[in-house]
């Protein structure tokens, strides 16, 4: 929950593309790397480019969609995490890029933070564009920061960062993690059943069609029993049961824990300090934690 804040340095190349990119061959390109011999020469360190693309339009139909199988009302106002899902693709053709530090496949999900500067509405055209930064290391390998930033009219309106984390086997030497005592899982306020559907309604609309969300064999072969919901599905629900009380402009933070396998029943909680939330998903039965957030 404490990632370090996004900084633009001078030096990146801006590379500006057509037209946002095909995620589903972008996943293809990334599995063939994956193979012995396929994949290239790999940077020890992020690179120097940043990503753009001018004039991306929201689909009402596919807003709807997402809208729907991630609980929010249906409306125009943009949920802070669509905006993540119409720009991924540009985040996602700079991850496969063969010269990419931490290759795509394997890697996880560890943190996002997004940053609503003003409501989006579903007419507006947004510009986006990405680039990576604090390439570090941990404990099981190293972590990166992907930025996304969407802008309307010139001017900034949404940001998000991504932390990935690229398992090695050759530990990154970064902090350890204290395993201590896992704290009390806060009382719940409702209990959601996550079914195998969740994993593919969430590929179908937001384009990650990552199997270890929607196979069992696919999420074998990275060492889960069963498939596990994406995790920005589980920041998205979240949020949609925190819309009617969320400020015009916010940043709303999360960490994910441990993996939600599909199926599987959540406890959901939210507790309100001000116009400030925490909120948490954790597992129903044994309390084991998915995911904790702020609003602020």
């Amino acid at each position: 929950m404490t990632a370090p804040e996004p900084t633009e340095p001078a030096g990146r190349v801006r590379l500006d593309l057509p037209r946002l990119p095909a995620a589903g061959a972008l996943y293809r390109r990334a599995l063939l790397g994956a193979l012995p011999g396929m994949g290239g020469r790999r940077q020890q360190d992020v690179p120097a480019v940043e990503l753009g693309v001018t004039g991306v339009t929201v689909d009402p139909a596919h807003l709807a969609d997402y809208d729907r199988v991630c609980g929010f009302r249906l409306a125009d106002r943009l949920p802070a995490t669509y905006l993540h899902v119409l720009g991924f693709p540009l985040s996602l053709r700079l991850m496969t890029a063969p010269e990419f530090p931490i290759p795509l496949t394997g890697v996880v999900h560890v943190a996002n933070r997004i940053t609503v500067h003003r409501p989006v509405e579903a007419g507006e055209t947004v510009d986006f564009h990405t680039y990576a930064e604090n390439l570090r290391p941990h404990e099981r390998g190293r972590q990166v920061d992907v930025v996304l930033i969407g802008s309307v009219g010139g001017a900034e309106v949404w940001r998000g960062v991504s932390t990935y984390l690229g398992r090695e086997r050759t530990a990154g030497g970064g902090p350890r993690r204290d395993p201590g005592d896992r704290p009390t899982p806060p009382a719940a306020s409702a209990h959601w059943r996550v079914t195998p559907r969740v994993g593919t309604d969430y590929a179908r609309v937001s384009g990650d069609h990552n199997p270890i969300h929607t196979s069992r064999l696919g999420a074998r072969l990275f060492g889960f029993r069963r498939p596990i919901a994406h995790g920005m599905w589980s920041k998205a629900r979240c949020l949609a049961a925190l819309e009617s009380r969320l400020p015009e402009s916010y940043t709303v933070e999360v960490a994910f824990k441990l993996p939600v396998p599909l199926p599987s029943t959540v406890a959901s909680s939210a507790t309100a300090s001000g116009a400030a939330w925490d909120f948490a998903l954790h597992d129903a039965r044994q309390g084991r934690p998915h995911l904790v957030g702020t609003v602020r």
